[in-house]
């Protein structure tokens, strides 16, 4: 199968590639919130649609929360299974939009031509440059060059609490002899990039509990414990001088970074104070030993997510607090063991609490890090033909992100991932006047079409 008439058909076809993203993004399948179920139902709906159309055997499955949806296409190559989600963010603060999120439209900004709208990027355009590639082969040949499973999920935004037990029911019909992976993005402007390592991630929420009501702080201040102290004390005690995190045990399982993938890093020139100053900052604020490349990928982290406790409206009030609470996160790699890990932090905390002070603990998740081996030829196949595609070759990197999917199609399908993704750092995912380049979603197309051809080669 050519690939030169392929490519072709994506460039002249683009408009209508286009058309059809701006329809699936007018709809605000928000999945987190139960006033948008039936919208989310209908973007499965819509995209199993589409999936028929160009020859798939598809169709939204039930699950106790948001429907999947599956598809399956291609007689003869090697079996891929695509995943990508359909759900979006919350639009909110609605007020700092520029357009309505679910009206999309093409914008000329200073760096080109990009698509505005909630979803864009994250997942909606990305998903759509794999249906896209597979439309052109299909349009082209009549035949697509793969065993192909589509998979889209509809509550990947939402924590994903359908996704195991139905990996776990759908095993057999998920088989396959790679998965792609479609929600990261390039390393810089025109460098593409296969993400080989995901960081695992821990949630904890802390609540510390003082005195049984607030109390006037000029009457109990002094005699009074306040939790607020209480807190800060023991969220001060979670890094040293040097920003290790204290945590007993909390390296166990931390790899040292092999000497070839960090000179790999070194040779793919980040500029740590550019990507700092981007954000108003100047100065690396991890363990002081690693590169920033080192602390965003291949390091664990602990940071904290929020504060709160006592008074925080407009003005003043004298207020000593009956509670403080504060959620924290782990991001972790290599063998680091969740679970391990928040009993060692529960521990360290409960040991802080000063007399008059009590502690208790929630949850938020806890997932495992993901290393994908590089040893199956699939992945420099897959580099290569992103190197033909993109001004500068491919590079195999690491993400300071936690994507779960990618643990558990290891875990319960026995399946290495690529995530291959065309989004930038600018994009704004989960914020306000989210965006995908245009030329990103037109290479990402292409850049599908040159991986299929690669893998069935």
């Amino acid at each position: 199968m050519t690939l030169d008439a392929v490519l072709t058909r994506i460039d002249d076809d683009l408009p209508l590639a286009l058309d059809r993203l701006m329809t699936f993004l007018r709809i605000p399948s928000i999945s987190t919130d139960p006033a948008y179920a039936a919208e989310c139902a209908r973007a499965a709906d819509w995209l199993a649609e589409d999936l028929r159309g160009i020859g798939f055997d598809a169709a939204p499955r039930t699950t106790p929360g948001h429907p999947m949806v599956m598809g399956k296409g291609g007689e003869s190559g090697p079996r891929v299974l695509f995943y990508g989600h359909y759900d979006v963010q919350p639009v909110d603060p609605l007020d700092l939009w520029d357009r309505d999120p679910f009206d999309p439209a093409i914008e000329d900004t200073p760096k080109g031509k990009v698509i505005r709208a909630r979803g864009a990027c994250d997942d909606k355009g990305q998903l759509m440059t794999f249906v896209e590639a597979c439309r052109a082969w299909k349009a082209v040949h009549g035949t697509l060059p793969a065993r192909i499973t589509m998979f889209f999920e509809g509550e990947e935004e939402s924590g994903s609490p359908s996704l195991v037990p139905f990996l776990q029911e759908n095993r057999t019909e998920l088989d396959a002899d790679i998965a792609l992976i479609c929600d990261t993005g390039l390393f810089g402007e025109d460098r593409p990039a296969i993400v080989t390592m995901l960081r695992g991630l821990l949630g904890e929420e802390v609540t510390v509990t003082g005195p049984s009501k607030d109390l006037h702080s000029g009457m109990f201040g002094g005699p009074a414990m306040n939790p607020i102290r209480a807190l800060a004390r023991a969220i001060a005690a979670l890094h040293d001088d040097s920003g290790r995190v204290t945590v007993p045990g909390f390296y166990d399982g931390v790899p040292e970074l092999p000497e070839t993938v960090a000179q790999q890093w070194r040779d793919l020139g980040f500029d740590a104070g550019q990507f700092l100053g981007e954000v108003g900052l100047s100065t690396p604020a991890g363990e002081a030993d690693r590169t920033a490349l080192e602390m965003i990928w291949s390091r664990p982290t602990c940071e904290v997510n929020g504060i709160q406790g006592g008074y925080t409206g407009a003005g003043f009030k004298t207020v000593l607090p009956s509670q403080a609470s504060a959620k924290i996160s782990f991001r972790l790699v290599g063998d680091q063991d969740p679970l391990a890990i928040r009993e060692s932090f529960r521990a360290m905390f409960r040991g802080m609490m000063p007399p008059d002070c009590s502690v208790e603990f929630s949850d938020h998740g806890a997932s495992h890090a993901s290393q994908m081996s590089i040893d199956d030829p699939a992945f420099e196949k897959a580099r290569l033909a992103l190197s033909d595609e993109w001004p500068k070759p491919a590079a195999f990197v690491g993400c300071g992100g936690s994507i779960p999917v990618a643990g558990h199609f290891k875990e319960i399908l026995g399946l290495e991932s690529m995530l291959i993704g065309f989004g930038k750092d600018d994009d704004a995912i989960h914020s306000p006047n989210e965006k995908y380049d245009l030329d990103s979603f037109h290479r990402g197309i292409r850049s599908w079409a040159r991986i299929l051809a690669a893998l069935a080669d």
